[in-house]
């Protein structure tokens, strides 16, 4: 079973503090694995939240695949980070030769773009690299947006920790909200692109569990979208569903939970709205999901929520203190971190109900 967990604070916080918060669950992974998306980014990159990062894994050829095509697009590198790497023998972590993070300055013809364009262009971009790098396996583009850093490493969390040293925390490496896992995608080939939490245009997702009607969502979400393709993990529906009602389709966020766990019937009748949940059981009847799952999800405004299957199969706990909010499969991790929070006002989510964080750490229950 996965392990997984949310950390949104008010100020910037090291990701140390998401390894801590996954470490102390170790006994729910298999070790198979690291990742993270980091949004709201702190330290070096603050001064370039409205530029996009791309955050890549690549071998020396990789790098000049990359290179190439975003020169030919027009794109101006502004800032490039490497992690200081401890390359110590005995640890445990299949590394690739480069990690890239770079800060890019949009083509010139689309910095008076209107901001939809410039967000199709980052996806079209990212897709484009992709698809370059992958036929030779030369490398991984996870994400390339503004305000965003994606690390996926096949491995033991602590010695991907170690490796990267992110153990010890500091300023320069930091963001407002994390989400991380710790476990490969042992349902299926181990690939690097399958470990949560995933992410596409500002959202992100990230699942503990199993979708069992993962067909069934994958061929109706592979004619929805460009966007919707690798699908090397059964979860990464729950993110193409949420990025398709959400930004496609435009519907508040609530409305997502009565997409993937839509109301029996008999319920819906009985509501004022049924007009419209009968209107998306009948439209989007193949995005329900089946099967015991919890979802973590980010929206592009930083927007954190959580949200379970029908009938609550997998654990889930939510925890704060003034500054932070924590959402953690176990107690445990939220004890680690934070440690002094009043643990009587810890919310566990029921079946039923979508946990919303906004920006100002305001949470609200929403009942389905």
């Amino acid at each position: 079973m996965c392990r997984i967990g949310a950390i949104k604070s008010r100020n910037y916080i090291h990701p140390s503090m998401a390894l801590q918060l996954m470490q102390s669950q170790q006994k729910g992974h298999d070790n198979s694995g690291f990742a993270m998306v980091m949004q709201d980014l702190g330290g070096i990159f603050e001064s370039y939240k409205h530029l996009p990062t791309l955050s890549m894994a690549c071998t020396d050829a990789g790098i000049k695949i990359a290179e190439d095509i975003l020169h030919e697009i027009g794109f101006h590198r502004v800032m490039q980070w490497a992690p200081e790497v401890n390359d110590e023998p005995g640890l445990d972590i299949n590394a690739m030769p480069n990690y890239v993070f770079e800060t890019f300055d949009y083509p010139r013809n689309y910095r008076k773009a209107e901001q939809k364009e410039k967000e199709e262009l980052l996806l079209d971009t990212r897709l484009r690299l992709r698809a370059a790098l992958e036929p030779n396996e030369e490398g991984f583009a996870y994400s390339f947006w503004p305000d965003v850093i994606t690390l996926k490493e096949i491995g033991d969390p602590r010695d991907i920790g170690t490796y990267f040293n992110l153990w010890e925390g500091n300023d320069r490496f930091t963001a407002k909200v994390i989400t991380a896992q710790c476990r490969q995608n042992t349902n299926y080939d181990i690939v690097r692109y399958a470990a949560h939490p995933f992410h596409l245009q500002g959202y992100s997702v990230l699942a503990n569990g199993e979708n069992t009607f993962y067909l069934k969502n994958k061929e109706f979400q592979q004619g929805l979208h460009r966007g919707y393709i690798g699908f090397e993990s059964d979860s990464q529906c729950f993110l193409y569903s949420l990025h398709y009602v959400h930004r496609e389709l435009g519907w508040p966020l609530r409305y997502y939970k009565h997409v993937v766990t839509p109301l029996p019937f008999e319920q819906i009748e009985q509501r004022e709205d049924q007009k419209q949940l009968l209107a998306i059981r009948q439209s989007l009847a193949h995005l329900e999901i089946n099967g015991p799952n919890t979802i973590i999800g980010l929206l592009p405004d930083n927007t954190l929520f959580s949200c379970c299957d029908a009938k609550k199969l997998r654990p889930v706990v939510i925890g704060r203190d003034t500054d932070t909010i924590v959402i953690s499969s176990e107690v445990c991790g939220i004890n680690e971190v934070l440690p002094d929070r009043d643990w009587e006002t810890d919310i566990y989510p029921n079946e039923r109900e979508v946990v919303v964080i906004d920006d100002n750490l305001e949470v609200q229950r929403w009942k389905q």
